[in-house]
């Protein structure tokens, strides 16, 4: 279970800001992937960060909601949109969605530090802050999810930021990260001190037992999963689909047979 504020608090209803993207998204869950959420709960215990990378209808957000609902610490989320490579609207977001949580955390004012012309030294001194006003404003565990990160990829602050962020978060927060790309940032430097976990594409696809899995749930045979995870590759969006339209022919073809016997029954009585 997740612990998130039901409805948005009364600072956060007076302000600009968009709150559909400081809530969580409705996610129908089909299917618990334990393989994945166990090394998500293996990355929250032993990293600092999370990185869930692939093309859309991989199950990114997905995987992300499914695993907040059960990592039992409070939750920041934050969807980011297009315009939010801007670097005051990206924090402004980020901030808020941290003090939904942590009343204490300041955010940032500081115009000097906002408005400073170098975008690297900019972000690098934000990112430090952050981990301070972090560490300073409470202790209970607290999970951030900044989801679709390649939105702002290409922003020039990001990659100073992301680098100096993640590595010093303190032990109370966990950074999970859901994005089509890889962040541009050289995290092999974490990945190789085991302080990040990264899912990719190929992590994500659907083996053979959790297809048939998936199936099951529908109503459906092995042999439907199988034959479906050879079209998908294992893509949860496309095996998802998949499943739906087989079950309601499957459900449209047994209509029609009871129709004909319904019919048949009627015409026999009638004879």
């Amino acid at each position: 279970m997740f612990l998130i504020e039901p409805s948005i608090t009364s600072e956060m209803a007076n302000t600009h800001l968009i709150v559909e993207k400081l809530m969580v998204p409705s996610q129908p869950l089909c299917l618990k992937r334990p393989r994945l959420l166990a090394l998500m709960e293996k990355s929250l215990s032993t990293c600092t960060s999370t990185v869930i990378s692939a093309r859309a209808g991989a199950g990114k957000t997905t995987l992300a909601v499914d695993f907040a609902r059960q990592c039992r610490r409070r939750l920041a989320w934050y969807k980011v949109d297009a315009p939010d490579g801007e670097l005051p609207s990206f924090f402004e977001y980020l901030t808020a969605s941290i003090r939904q949580h942590r009343p204490a955390f300041p955010g940032f004012t500081d115009v000097d530090l906002l408005k400073e012309s170098n975008d690297y030294q900019r972000a690098v001194r934000i990112a430090e802050r952050m981990v301070y006003e972090l560490a300073e404003s409470g202790t209970e565990p607290l999970l951030i999810v900044i989801e679709d990160l390649h939105l702002v990829c290409d922003s020039t602050w990001l990659m100073p930021f992301v680098t100096r962020l993640l590595p010093l978060l303190p032990i109370d927060i966990h950074v999970l990260i859901t994005s089509r790309t890889m962040p541009p940032a050289p995290l092999w430097r974490m990945r190789s001190k085991q302080t990040l976990t990264v899912i990719d594409e190929q992590a994500l696809k659907f083996n053979r037992s959790e297809a048939v899995d998936l199936f099951q749930r529908f109503g459906l045979s092995q042999e439907h999963a199988c034959i479906a995870l050879d079209h998908t590759h294992g893509r949860a969006a496309a095996l998802s689909r998949f499943a739906h339209t087989l079950q309601l022919a499957e459900r449209r073809a047994i209509d029609r047979t009871n129709s004909s016997a319904l019919a048949l029954s009627q015409a026999q009585d009638s004879i």
